[in-house]
């Protein structure tokens, strides 16, 4: 099934984002962006990809790794990854490629990124879905000061444990690596594998993971509710949200602080997790065909 399912890469201007394509090559100008999670790669989307290759015939589909995700480059040793930035990231891809009107299928955290993307830039896209994923993390005002303190002193930490201990963690096998990951989160082995080869890279000690460990400190800052919610407010396109039965609960709490606010909203519960769109791929690939065409 993962025959026609290319890898892609992008040169920015300080980084180099790689992917996996597939659909309709000719077809540049029709496409389906694929956004991952935080600590997910492109190959969240692997099983997915074929089904909608098979009913998104004119559309080219594009599921790239966000930086220091994946196969993509790390951010300079001088930056770090605030969430603003990865709207940045997302302005410089379209701007490269010349992209405009795009549909956009985003999961977790990326779903995040491309509503805030979505507000900000409303010519360049079409309609987004959200899979598992509606609003944003936020905070009370009250709280900012003791958030930048935290962001801070989480920075500082990992940059001195770096420092004093230099030596990278390597896990023995595949395997261990594949378990790991499962301890974690709410994947069935075979789903963390797919992710897991992907952000795996294999040196003579062993298998450590390619994602930057910069990517684990603290946010220094969050925005308010009335700031989130305006974001939703100023997204002018189609909406979708698909949801996991026994899916992230802020999601159930997303759909009521942020669902009334939407011009075009449409939701669907699938039953599976976080990762419903791993579990269900057919399903999945069938809603988003609906709401493309409908």
């Amino acid at each position: 099934m993962f025959n026609s399912i290319e890898e892609v890469s992008y040169s920015l201007e300080a980084m180099s984002l790689q992917g996996l394509s597939t659909g309709a090559a000719e077809k540049k100008d029709n496409i389906v962006l694929c956004l991952h999670g935080w600590l997910d790669n492109a190959a969240s989307f692997l099983p997915v990809l074929p089904y909608l290759q098979q009913k998104l015939t004119d559309k080219h589909i594009v599921a790239i790794d966000w930086p220091g995700h994946g196969c993509s480059t790390h951010r300079n040793l001088d930056a770090h990854y605030h969430f603003i930035d990865w709207v940045y990231d997302l302005l410089q891809l379209f701007e490269l490629n010349g992209w405009q009107q795009v549909d956009i299928v985003a999961h977790s955290m990326g779903g995040m990124v491309a509503s805030a993307f979505a507000a900000a830039f409303p010519e360049k896209v079409k309609s987004l879905t959200l899979i598992d994923s509606i609003g944003f993390i936020s905070a009370k005002a009250e709280q900012t000061t003791q958030q930048l303190r935290d962001g801070m002193l989480s920075r500082l930490k990992n940059s001195t444990k770096k420092l004093n201990n230099p030596q990278k963690k390597f896990h023995p096998s595949l395997e261990s690596a594949v378990k790991a990951r499962v301890a974690v989160s709410d994947l069935q082995y075979e789903q963390a594998q797919v992710l897991v080869e992907r952000g795996l890279l294999k040196e003579e000690q062993g298998f450590r993971w390619r994602s930057d460990i910069r990517l684990r400190n603290t946010s220094p800052y969050r925005m308010t509710l009335k700031q989130a919610q305006q974001f939703i407010r100023d997204i002018k396109c189609p909406v979708q949200l698909i949801y996991g039965s026994a899916g992230m609960d802020m999601v159930k709490s997303g759909i009521k602080h942020f669902g009334p606010l939407f011009k075009q909203l449409s939701s669907h519960e699938l039953t599976g997790g976080h990762h419903v769109h791993m579990e269900q791929p057919e399903k999945t690939a069938e809603l988003v065909k609906y709401f493309l065409y409908e």
